[in-house]
């Protein structure tokens, strides 16, 4: 199917995605999501009626997400996070959405080098579970953007602005070949196609990121990963016998909002301040996980642990030391593991996991001037 890519404006044209529930199950979803909704406005500190209002929908359908994606960015560059004050400029950005050959619209997004600076190399962003390629990795990108890379990222489906069903994986798989194909095509693109290309996967992302690697051995010429989900922490896993159970569950009901988890904000987040900024990334996942997601994650997490040596491209992996969602010794595992030589794992020392978002400020400027470093020493 030809790609169809307009800039946005609006909500968006909608694309094929999982159907909406039925009729008779619509109203106690509707209700639920709603109920979540006011929960999350009642969160946001010093937001107005009118941002709490926009905050209260139900998101699980990809336009409503786009209406409060749109309500929130003008107060974004008012947020008090180095991410957002701090943000280099005249960065060129450009958005799109565009639909795949399986008829998903995804949104995706480019961050530019100030005109007139060399491009060294174009970096591909993986986001984590729950997340979206804009709000904090819009800092991010801008920053690694001013030191003269290429930066493209995209929401997977069912997340951020992309269509789907929200928080919803049906197959991980899946979903990593729908990511193989978006970045197949920028990769494509002229101004694109002669330069390195890199991957960066942000916790659920680097999971996402290895299986794209493991599928395209010799396509990437690095893959670097930020607290990567190469197996879920004890902490917010629940015993084997619910496992079991929920696993037999998934199969009648996979869309439903079961999954037991704690809420993981604080688990990630070491800066409080911080924390409370991340409330206003209105348009994540928060919700408790869905049965076939949590299922599919589980999954994945086992298949990328028995094909740790198989992953030869040179690596970088950054880690919090005292992460607890995913464990910095899973990713010594995987540094040792590794079959390639070109390997680095940094842990940084008192960190939690959202170490380019939830840490002091000089901590997020260490671990993305750290990435800068790594890609320099790569083109």
């Amino acid at each position: 199917m030809a790609a169809i890519s307009h800039r946005i404006a609006g909500s968006g044209p909608r694309g094929a995605a999982v159907a909406p529930p039925r009729p008779g199950r619509r109203a106690a979803v509707i209700a639920a999501a709603t109920a979540k909704g006011a929960q999350r406005a009642r969160a946001l500190e010093g937001a107005s009626d009118e941002l709490r209002a926009a905050a209260a929908q139900c998101l699980d359908w990809a336009p409503a997400r786009r209406r409060v994606r749109a309500a929130f960015a003008p107060v974004l560059p008012n947020l008090d996070h180095c991410l957002f004050k701090m943000a280099p400029k005249e960065i060129h950005m450009e958005e799109n959405y565009e639909k795949n050959s399986k008829g998903v619209e995804i949104f995706w997004k480019s961050w530019l080098p100030r005109e007139g600076t060399a491009t060294k190399a174009a970096l591909f962003f993986c986001h984590g579970y729950g997340d979206t390629c804009t709000f904090f990795f819009e800092g991010v990108a801008k920053r690694i953007a001013a030191a003269g890379y290429a930066v493209y990222a995209m929401d997977y489906p069912g997340f951020g602005l992309s269509y789907g069903l929200h928080g919803y994986i049906a197959s991980f798989d899946g979903m990593v070949d729908h990511v193989i194909e978006q970045y197949a095509r920028i990769r494509g693109m002229k101004e694109v196609c002669e330069l390195p290309h890199f991957l960066l996967g942000q916790s659920m992302g680097g999971a996402v990121a290895l299986k794209v690697h493991l599928k395209q051995q010799k396509e990437w010429d690095g893959v670097l990963l930020v607290a990567p989900m190469c197996k879920i922490s004890e902490e917010v896993t629940p015993p084997a016998p619910v496992l079991k159970a929920l696993n037999i569950l998934s199969c009648l009901l996979p869309e439903a909002k079961l999954f037991p988890q704690k809420d993981i904000g604080d688990l990630a987040f070491r800066d409080p301040r911080k924390r409370k900024v991340a409330e206003y990334n209105a348009i994540s996942y928060s919700d408790q996980m869905r049965l076939r997601t949590a299922v599919e994650l589980l999954k994945a997490t086992k298949d990328i642990e028995s094909q740790l040596e198989k992953i030869s491209s040179p690596l970088l992996i950054l880690h919090g030391a005292a992460d607890m969602v995913t464990d910095p010794h899973v990713s010594k595992f995987l540094y040792e593991k590794a079959s390639t030589k070109d390997k680095t794992l940094k842990l940084y020392e008192g960190s939690y996991h959202s170490i380019l978002e939830g840490e002091p400020d000089d901590r997020i400027s260490t671990a993305i001037n750290d990435i800068i470093s790594w890609l320099d020493s790569h083109c």
